[in-house]
């Protein structure tokens, strides 16, 4: 089955295949399943195409996929443009929501491990 050009895998439950659309979690997915009148448990290849059509309307309903991404871009880049705080961390690639930074943020900051020896310099013999 193919929503906004993400073909949902017929082996998994619908509770668990409707999430990798970009914009659906799971909360979201319990709703359009619960407006649908369909379980989670199902599977996609479980579905007639009346149930398969009621899906694809209450998702397409929602902004999600390319729509979703361009969105967020045209978001991050003008906060980047009025020079904002938050746009000045994601020019530099660092935390942007407060989180702490002298500890906890390898994955912004890159693995970078500050060692007892990383300040003093090394005499060096010649």
């Amino acid at each position: 089955m193919r929503i906004a050009g993400v073909t949902v895998p017929d082996t998994k439950q619908l509770g668990y295949a409707l999430p990798l659309i970009y914009g659906i979690g799971a909360t979201r997915a319990r709703e359009i399943l619960e407006k649908a009148n369909i379980a989670k448990n199902r599977k996609a290849s479980e579905l007639t195409n009346d149930e398969e059509q009621r899906i694809r309307s209450l998702v397409e309903s929602f902004v999600i996929e390319g729509e979703l991404r361009r969105e967020i871009g045209q978001n991050i880049k003008r906060l980047k443009d009025i020079r904002s705080a938050r746009g000045a961390r994601h020019e530099r690639g660092l935390p942007v929501r407060g989180q702490r930074t002298k500890t906890n943020s390898r994955t912004r900051r890159g693995n970078v491990r500050k060692t007892m020896t990383s300040g003093r310099r090394t005499l060096e013999k010649t």
